[in-house]
């Protein structure tokens, strides 16, 4: 009995390590192309507001959305979404990337650089 006693703290704390080490994979957002993503996120109506009493996703577009999801899902639902809009928001033609407005008319064109950023687009927003 003594013996278990001694080993309860150390498997207590491995315990512990394993979950906070799987709760900050869950909670990190997918990988991004930096020169593409920043341009898009220009335009996209979704941004993340802090505020004392926590984070919360809102939109340029709709003053009344307002997502509060957990600390950990906040990225992940940011992606989300942004692939939504970006599935409607965006056109590739000529290897130029597109954003349209709602009416389907293109605000700015993007020119893709190499086969990286064309792949990133179509993985991350579906296109």
């Amino acid at each position: 009995m003594s013996n278990f006693k001694n080993y309860l703290f150390a498997f207590l704390a491995i315990g512990f390590i394993a979950i906070a080490i799987s709760a900050y994979f869950e909670s990190q957002p997918e990988q991004k192309n930096k020169r593409i993503y920043t341009e898009i996120k220009k335009y996209s109506p979704y941004y993340i507001d802090k505020r004392f009493g926590g984070l919360q996703i809102l939109s340029k577009a709709d003053k009344d959305f307002k997502e509060k999801p957990s600390n950990i899902e906040i990225f992940r639902q940011l992606d989300i979404l942004e692939k939504n809009w970006g599935k409607n928001h965006l056109k590739i033609e000529n290897s130029q990337l597109h954003i349209l407005d709602d009416k389907n008319v293109s605000i700015v064109t993007i020119p893709l650089q190499n086969q990286e950023e064309l792949h990133f687009i179509q993985q991350f927003y579906g296109i």
